[in-house]
């Protein structure tokens, strides 16, 4: 990334300094990270790494530390995600992120970077669909979309031409626009869904669920073989609110809470301190249009009750 502008008048050669100005920068390479990822484990391993590649590095010679560490974060992320892609084509069924709270979030804003994309950015539903997209594709439009980075910086980044970076950025916007179009949606009548959607599905309530589910609505669990949900991704809205319906009853005994994870209102249901599974509603024009089931018990470990 460009390094003409310098961001700190006072130098940061010196360990204390160093670590400074990582602090200053951690949220935003977590966040770059985890859109890439969809881990909050692997993402916060790539930002050890580059904390390691910067605290190593010749610091008197670089001007932006901000360019410097997003470039090295986003450089790793890509090499990370190209490991765990094959990884994921043995995964036993449907593979969604790794739930986010962000009900907590304090996640700062970028300059040219606007609030609601970045929140939408992080939707399961917007993270579903970069997984169909390149290492490379996925980078530009996280950097571009949620961030807000020039053009330039990406870049030089990710050591391509601007050209090819804009072209980058144009085929996965278009992408990411045609399997998920954008809604306003609000989080009052968002919140007064997922109660009625909790009373129908554990009361058993068909009816009551066909009225909330979109005509196109798909559902989709996640166990990764550790438990039980589909295996393959449901799209016809009967056979999911007959599904629903059928196991709803069955999560009448746990307590549920609701939270936010990934900028949408989700149901935790919970044994004890155990936390069984998490339903993700993903709701626009008043009714759903996507539940994600995760009962993977290694994707929802760091999950606590009013804990982030």
């Amino acid at each position: 990334m460009s390094d003409q502008d310098p961001e700190h008048n006072t130098p940061y050669g010196t360990a204390d300094a160093a670590a400074e100005v990582f602090e200053e920068h951690r949220s935003v390479l977590t966040g770059v990270a985890y859109r890439m990822l969809g881990r909050v484990a692997d993402a916060e391993d790539v930002v050890q790494e580059a904390w390691l590649r910067w605290s190593g590095a010749d610091r008197e010679g670089v001007r932006s530390p901000r360019a410097f560490l997003v470039r090295v974060t986003t450089r790793l992320a890509i090499d990370r995600l190209r490991q765990e892609q094959s990884r994921r084509e043995s995964y036993v069924g449907p593979w969604l992120p790794e739930p986010l709270p962000t009900d907590m979030a304090s996640e700062p804003v970028p300059d040219g970077a606007d609030r609601a994309v970045l929140t939408e950015s992080v939707s399961l539903a917007v993270l579903v669909v970069l997984e169909s997209l390149s290492p490379l594709e996925r980078a530009v439009f996280v950097l571009r979309e949620a961030f807000g980075f020039p053009y330039a910086e990406i870049a030089t980044a990710l050591d391509r031409g601007e050209a090819a970076v804009r072209q980058l950025a144009g085929r996965a916007r278009r992408h990411v626009e045609e399997r998920r179009p954008r809604f306003e949606v609000d989080p009052g009548q968002q919140r007064d869904l997922t109660h009625r959607f909790l009373d129908a599905a554990t009361g058993g309530d068909l009816e009551g669920l066909m009225s909330l589910l979109a005509p196109d609505t798909r559902l989709i669990g996640d166990s990764g073989g550790k438990a039980r949900a589909p295996l393959r991704v449901m799209t016809e809205s009967r056979k999911i609110g007959r599904f629903l319906a059928a196991i709803g009853p069955q999560g009448a005994g746990y307590e549920w809470t609701v939270r936010e994870l990934n900028g949408a209102q989700a149901l935790l249901a919970w044994e004890g301190e155990r936390l069984r599974a998490a339903f993700v509603l993903d709701v626009a024009d008043g009714l759903v249009r996507s539940v994600y089931i995760l009962v993977n018990p290694d994707k929802l470990a760091r999950l606590r009750r009013g804990a982030g």
